[in-house]
């Protein structure tokens, strides 16, 4: 029943990991996208490994059935792999029992995806400095398609000011704000996997905060507070309209909003 055991937790293991990479998009909800051959690789040599058990485990039952050592049950009776003192070493090892749950898992239940909770507790991105230089003349278009790492940028380095009066067009999802002052438009990003997601947030002030992890579509301007251009500039929106939108597929980035 041992080695029955082994192949079971291998071949679920890697059949799991397998339904996550290839046929459904739930692995982004551990890793970033670039790493599903990764996980494709890895199912793959985990249901060879549980194929290559089960084959050794009925060679050794045939074997054991052609010479008569036995009843046809190679190791399972006590009589297969010990130490000839009757003392059977091929048992499960206990640690190898916690990958029964996440094997389940894998194959019948996706977790919710990382949302408010983690962004009020978790560290924030810090967004890259940008070279004086480094800003392009923003697009004529109204209202303004940007991710939220490009308006916090725009906000506190641009010194040219360019964001002021625009109308901007944001997508993510609702972080209540501890202090009650408004809300957070959020999104979270990966550096590998779930374990190390950073935040990034701008507040939004007017409309009620939808509930927390709505994704939304926010359009708006520049809320007034500290000096534009500069690190002391509030990283803020005032919202004329807020739009619920269907979570991306990949929410672990910062990407623009889709078109409406």
């Amino acid at each position: 029943m041992m080695r029955f055991v082994r192949v079971g937790l291998l071949a679920l293991s890697g059949v799991g990991l397998l339904r996550v990479s290839l046929f459904t998009d739930a692995y982004l909800r551990y890793v970033k996208e670039g790493m599903r051959p990764l996980l494709i690789a890895s199912g793959v040599l985990l249901v060879a490994l549980g194929a290559a058990e089960a084959v050794s485990w009925w060679r050794e039952r045939d074997h054991a059935e052609a010479h008569g050592d036995g009843d046809g049950h190679g190791d399972d009776d006590g009589h297969g792999d010990n130490d000839g003192h009757g003392h059977d070493h091929s048992g499960v090892p206990r640690v190898a029992w916690l990958l029964l749950l996440p094997a389940l898992s894998l194959l019948f239940y996706a977790p919710p995806a990382l949302g408010s909770y983690t962004a009020s507790r978790g560290a924030p991105k810090a967004v890259a400095v940008v070279e004086e230089d480094g800003f392009e003349p923003l697009p004529a278009t109204s209202p303004l398609p940007i991710t939220l790492t490009d308006f916090t940028q725009r906000v506190q380095q641009d010194t040219e000011r360019a964001i002021e009066g625009r109308t901007v067009r944001m997508t993510g999802f609702v972080t209540p704000a501890d202090d009650g002052d408004g809300w957070y438009l959020t999104r979270l990003m990966l550096s590998c996997c779930a374990a190390d997601a950073q935040s990034v947030k701008v507040r939004v002030h007017g409309p009620a905060a939808p509930p927390a992890d709505t994704w939304v579509t926010v359009t708006g301007t520049w809320h007034a507070g500290g000096e534009l251009g500069t690190s002391s500039a509030a990283v803020a929106l005032d919202a004329r309209d807020v739009e619920r939108v269907e979570r991306p597929v990949n929410g672990y980035t910062d990407a623009l909003p889709l078109p409406s």
